[in-house]
């Protein structure tokens, strides 16, 4: 498998405070990796320097063989690399369509391999998206809004994307729902990297897991490796 994003040893620090001790990873091309850890140990921190959002210290991050971590976010994301921001943070002034369009990136990405994404596509993945795609953001529902937030990361075409949070305070309908919708994305061979902390869920379609720990990948494995080492959910993952 080719890699597609290649971390490597990244130390990252607001201020004074450091956050990231040498966090690695890699994801490959059509695999689905996940972040897992409690609230404040370095998800979040590390999906910010994926994008440029906070300086990595030290180490480094390439992407597709070049590499990102001294380039600026726009850089970052023209590369290939969509994100679903915790909090969703669609535009709730304007309707579905205009947030679906406002990010809308014509690419010649895959050679033909793969599917583009279009505002067309994008209401048959979410049918719900179509039938209100005239109704302002703040008009939607949680589960909607988190489908809008895909959607619009989807329409930048990304070869990776990246949810944090995926399925945060969503019912438990609308999680089933996301998750549903990220496998088929997984199908159709879309790279992703997942932070949430329904592991349950992650365990059936995503392929491997790195836990953090204060800012360290304490742990990593495969979905069958973390169903055999009940010990990594009891200390790292409980509550």
């Amino acid at each position: 498998m080719t890699v597609l994003l290649d971390v490597r040893d990244i130390h990252a620090s607001y201020g004074h405070a450091q956050a990231l001790f040498g966090v690695s990873f890699q994801v490959e091309e059509g695999q689905v990796i996940t972040l897992l850890g409690r609230n404040g140990m370095g998800r979040s921190t590390t999906i910010k320097c994926l994008f440029g959002l906070l300086p990595v210290s030290k180490g480094e991050i390439s992407f597709d063989d070049k590499v990102t971590s001294t380039l600026p976010s726009y850089s970052i994301a023209r590369l290939g690399l969509g994100l679903v921001p915790e909090g969703r943070q669609i535009f709730p002034n304007l309707s579905v369509e205009e947030n679906l369009v406002a990010t809308a990136r014509i690419t010649t990405r895959g050679n033909g391999k793969a599917q583009l994404w279009t505002l067309p596509r994008v209401y048959q993945f979410f049918p719900r998206l179509k039938e209100r795609s005239a109704n302002l953001g703040s008009q939607l529902s949680g589960g909607e809004q988190q489908m809008l937030a895909i959607g619009r990361a989807l329409m930048t075409n990304p070869r990776l994307l990246v949810l944090d949070e995926a399925t945060e305070g969503l019912a438990p309908l609308l999680r089933a729902e996301i998750w549903q919708s990220l496998a088929a994305l997984k199908a159709e061979g879309l790279s992703q990297i997942v932070v949430d902390k329904n592991v349950s869920a992650l365990l059936e379609f995503a392929d491997r897991h790195y836990v953090l720990e204060k800012g360290r990948v304490v742990w990593s494995g495969s979905s069958d490796d973390l169903r055999d080492d009940t010990s990594v959910v009891q200390q790292y993952l409980g509550v």
